[in-house]
Formats: C-alpha cells, sequence, structure tokens
C-alpha cells in the first residue's frame, strides 16, 4: 500500500477516535447536567406543593378566625 494510503488510514482513526471520544464525553456531561436539573425541578415542585397547602391551611384558619370573629359580635350585641 502506498504510504499516502496508510497515513490517510491512519489520519482518519485518529479523527474517528477523537471525534467518539468527543461525543461520548460531551453526552455525560449533558447526562449530569439534566440529572442535577431534574434534582432542582424536583425540590422546586415540593415547595409549589408545601406552599399550596399552607396557603390552603391559611385559608381555613382564616375562615375559622371570621367565624370566631363573627360569633364575638353577636354575643357583644346580646
Amino acid at each position: 500500500m502506498p504510504t499516502e494510503v496508510i497515513v490517510a488510514l491512519i489520519a482518519f482513526l485518529g479523527t474517528a477516535v477523537g471525534s467518539w471520544s468527543g461525543i461520548r464525553i460531551s453526552n455525560k456531561l449533558v447526562d449530569y447536567r439534566l440529572c442535577q436539573l431534574e434534582e432542582k425541578v424536583a425540590k422546586h415542585n415540593q415547595v409549589v406543593e408545601r406552599t399550596y397547602r399552607l396557603e390552603e391551611q391559611i385559608k381555613v384558619a382564616n375562615h375559622r378566625i371570621s367565624d370566631l370573629e363573627v360569633k364575638e359580635e353577636h354575643y357583644e350585641h346580646e
């Protein structure tokens, strides 16, 4: 085989291996970042759910306070 062909094959193999390695490393980094993002989203969703529950509890507490105020006014007028 002519030397030019051998050099071209070696260059091709080097380029292919380098590209493949770069793609693998890039994919691993994307996977890692995606996992980190999923964890952050899960934490955020937990905060949203807790906030919703707290808002509901506050709404109930405010309603109970309003009921007590109405009862107090009723007893004051008697």
